[in-house]
């Protein structure tokens, strides 16, 4: 069976180019370019890594950024204040709050507070209620990337057994939605789920969020499945995912995987863009009139 590696710094490319043309045409119409807003709390290391892959992107694309940093420390209460007045900011089309926050601060409180035509993350409870409903929305990046993904090598998810790793709202949660809405028939399993890799091993597609590292062995992969791989960590000093990479490559006869890095993480890097491109037109009048 031919393997195939599941390439989204390739597919991101090639999607940014068709999203750049759409984007410098509503810029034209705005009379200004989209404006998207980084709202960081603490110092934390990866978060700062994520961030700055992040603005790199936009800059590329040409959508004006600012970047607040807050002390750790902050209250709850001020962070919301400072949302509030970028919900306001005419300049500002999309906000982005990077995770984690501090354990002080709940998170869903902060994403609640955010205007959900603002909301590039998809974490609203307004959007979320959007997909739960199939309806149109601002979506989570990470599922919507992998599903660029999967909708630009044509796999087909249409009856498909999908297995799910991880529960989190920002992927299981919402990936399990997308592909129900799609027509898939998916199961969401944890850490508490019984006879996990027996359930792992009827997937047609699994799809693992667990930041186990190595966690997925090749004797559990179903001959023909498909690999999306979400997990990054470190393991003995390289990054690596839920997947060991080699072994499921090397020793199971699967069609398609993602690598890490490589693969779900410039197509969330390509959603979020996107998000903002799409919150672009809907805080702008002249936009909305046309869509």
């Amino acid at each position: 069976m031919t393997k195939s590696i599941l390439d989204g710094r390739y597919v991101s490319n090639i999607l940014y180019e068709k999203l750049k043309f759409k984007y410098e045409e509503l810029v034209k119409i705005v009379g200004r370019k989209a404006g998207l807003a980084f709202i960081k709390v603490g110092n934390d290391k990866a978060s700062t890594i994520y961030l700055n892959t992040k603005t790199k992107k936009c800059n590329e694309i040409g959508i004006y950024q600012e970047t607040f940093t807050f002390d750790e420390n902050i209250t709850e209460e001020e962070l919301i204040i400072e949302i509030r007045k970028l919900n306001e900011n005419k300049n500002i089309d999309g906000i982005l709050v990077q995770l984690p926050l501090p354990s002080h601060i709940n998170y869903i409180k902060i994403m609640s507070e955010i205007n959900p035509d603002k909301d590039v993350d998809g974490f609203h409870p307004e959007n979320v209620g959007n997909l739960l409903f199939n309806d149109k929305g601002i979506y989570s990046c990470t599922p919507q990337g992998i599903m660029e993904l999967l909708k630009f090598y044509k796999i087909n998810v249409v009856g498909k057994d999908i297995v799910i790793i991880g529960r989190s709202n920002i992927v299981g949660k919402p990936m399990a939605l997308m592909l129900i809405n799609e027509g898939a028939t998916v199961q969401v399993c944890n850490s508490k789920t019984k006879d996990l890799f027996h359930k792992v091993k009827q997937a047609d597609i699994l799809i693992s969020a667990t930041g186990v590292p190595r966690l997925i062995k090749s004797d559990c992969i179903k001959e023909g499945a498909v690999i999306i791989d979400v997990g990054i960590s470190e393991f003995e000093g390289k990054l690596s995912g839920d997947v060991d990479f080699e072994d499921v490559y090397n020793n199971s006869r699967l069609s398609y995987i993602s690598p890490v890095p490589g693969g779900v993480g410039p197509m969330t890097i390509y959603s979020l863009i996107k998000n903002t491109i799409r919150a672009f037109e809907l805080n702008n009048i002249q936009l909305k009139k046309n869509m």
